[in-house]
């Protein structure tokens, strides 16, 4: 499981009231709890500063970066900010993201040549948010050959089918589902990922649902998420599945996690 971490992001009170302050050591404190947990990629979101996001996202990649050794999730709806946080980046980012819309798609693959990039790949496209699984699964089968015929590696592509709240309509929980194991069984080699708390929005005691999800997410083939990884039972439940799923070759991950006590 391919975890990228969350917390760093400005819709977030705490995180926007951190970034206007300059509190580097707080932000830094959090990409390193973050990592230290096991995530492979720190997300970093400036995108509640409308007006000066590419300033607060180019602060977040230096002084993340001077702490890290994992790379970041470079997460912004502007090209320029993405452009600009991938240049100043060092080794290479995660792209959050690129979708099928033609104007995003257009400004968004340079940026991911340019740096041989990861890329999250949305399942959008002009015709606006999918409903169904039917309508994610023709959306993704579009991009990720798209990506693939521009020269994009089958794995630096992370396919999220895109996560809506079941608070909303319950059918889109066993929709998404349906969803990633389509996209899982035509075998191209891409990664599925999500922003996995999504789906509770809306809805108490949210962490039961987002754990639940998770698990049978990874059922279904899911093998990335964009998570809060600081949700210790949200670990132990993913080292597990993987065991169940046969993604944990001879249970190492799993034993060697027993061991250092984090399944306790």
């Amino acid at each position: 499981m391919i975890i990228i971490g969350e917390l760093i992001n400005s819709t977030r009170d705490i995180i926007k009231e951190k970034i206007e302050e300059r509190d580097k050591e707080y932000i830094q404190d959090i990409a390193l709890k973050q990592q230290k947990a096991g995530a492979e990629f720190i997300d970093v979101n400036a995108g509640a500063f409308v007006h000066d996001e590419i300033e607060h996202l180019l602060w977040l990649v230096e002084i993340t970066q001077e702490v890290l050794d994992k790379p970041l999730s470079l997460d912004s709806p502007n090209e320029k900010a993405l452009e600009k946080a991938a240049e100043k980046h060092e080794g290479i980012p995660l792209i959050n993201s690129i979708t099928l819309e033609d104007d995003r798609y257009g400004k968004v693959l340079p940026i991911v040549k340019e740096y041989n990039a990861n890329v999250i790949a949305l399942c959008m496209s002009d015709e606006g948010m999918p409903e169904s699984a039917d309508d994610r699964i023709e959306v993704a089968d579009k991009l990720i050959n798209k990506l693939i015929n521009d020269g994009v590696p089958a794995d630096n592509i992370f396919v999220d089918p895109i996560i809506t709240p079941i608070s909303v309509d319950c059918s889109r929980g066993p929709e998404i589902l349906n969803a990633i194991e389509k996209i899982k069984s035509w075998g191209t080699g891409v990664h599925i990922t999500c922003g996995l708390s999504n789906i509770s929005y809306g809805l108490p005691q949210r962490h039961l649902l987002n754990q639940a999800f998770m698990v049978m997410a990874i059922g279904r083939g899911m093998d990335s998420a964009i998570i809060d990884p600081l949700d210790d039972y949200m670990i132990k439940l993913i080292r597990a599945s993987e065991v169940l799923m046969n993604e944990d070759q001879h249970a190492m991950n799993y034993l060697k996690a027993s061991r250092a006590g984090e399944l306790d």
